[in-house]
């Protein structure tokens, strides 16, 4: 049987690649989408597919309201909604993967609480890409090993959250592997302690928002004489993203609670 998936931001950047993925996939039944500008749409077309029969709406209530039985939420919108859809799905029995960003780690900790007692599942990810996924997997490794480590954020001038959902996620990891050791801590800073970043589960982390710049990080270890990069960039389009999605969309199905980061499904090995 296809797992029956509603999607919200169906028409953005991200989940509108998603959605063609979705409707071209036979594991997957598209139930409901929506994008408030493009409400009362048919899918497909707003898509520039063949037309679906299914019509865009503005709300998830609009979703349940019509008689469809969504098994899983997948949420590409915008920070100011997210938690709240989230909240909404998993009281009306419905899974949930986020990859939007801009929810902090006091956000998921609700969103767990609520997940375990209603016996659901949510994964989300700052980004589904494999290779970002691979990237964020390579530095808690180099955590483990070097004691010292900054994180650059890169995106667009347009991007309203900083940091960037995945070096949100990146930041909060390593703080579970350590703290990373500052020679000269913030508060002695001479001169503006802002510019030394922000604190972010035990890491210094800088936000560079810049015309010209799709979005990228970089990890940067350092010890006595050598240095460390892990830097991932990512291109102008958002096919890369799909895929991660996908696989989360089937492996929500099966867990109870809540995983943030796709490297804890590529990797559960590694106990991140």
């Amino acid at each position: 049987m296809p797992i029956n998936v509603c999607i919200a931001g169906t028409t953005g950047w991200t989940g509108s690649v998603v959605a063609r993925h979705l409707l071209q996939s036979d594991e997957f039944e598209v139930v409901g989408a929506l994008a408030r500008r493009e409400a009362g749409r048919d899918l497909g077309e707003v898509l520039g597919l063949a037309p679906t029969g299914l019509s865009i709406v503005s709300t998830f209530d609009e979703v349940l309201a019509s008689g469809a039985k969504p098994d899983v939420l997948i949420d590409y919108t915008k920070p100011d909604s997210v938690k709240a859809r989230t909240v909404e799905a998993l009281e009306n029995g419905v899974r949930v993967v986020v990859g939007t960003s801009g929810l902090t780690a006091a956000d998921y900790a609700e969103i767990e609480e609520l997940a375990v007692a209603r016996g659901l599942g949510v994964i989300a990810a700052g980004n589904f890409s494999i290779t970002a996924t691979l990237a964020k997997h390579f530095a808690l490794i180099a955590a483990k090993y070097v004691p010292t480590w900054e994180l650059l954020d890169y995106a667009s001038a347009s991007k309203i959250d900083a940091p960037s959902g995945t070096v949100q996620e990146l930041a909060e990891a390593l703080g579970q592997v350590a703290d990373s050791q500052i020679a000269v801590p913030i508060d002695q800073t001479h001169g503006s302690k802002q510019a030394r970043g922000a604190t972010i589960g035990g890491t210094q982390v800088h936000s560079l928002r810049l015309p010209g710049i799709v979005i990228a990080f970089e990890a940067l270890f350092g010890l006595p004489d050598e240095r460390l990069t892990i830097r991932h960039d990512a291109g102008a389009g958002a096919e890369p993203y799909a895929v991660g999605t996908l696989v989360a969309a089937k492996k929500v199905m099966e867990i109870t609670g809540l995983i943030r980061g796709l490297d804890q499904l590529l990797f559960p090995e590694a106990g991140a």
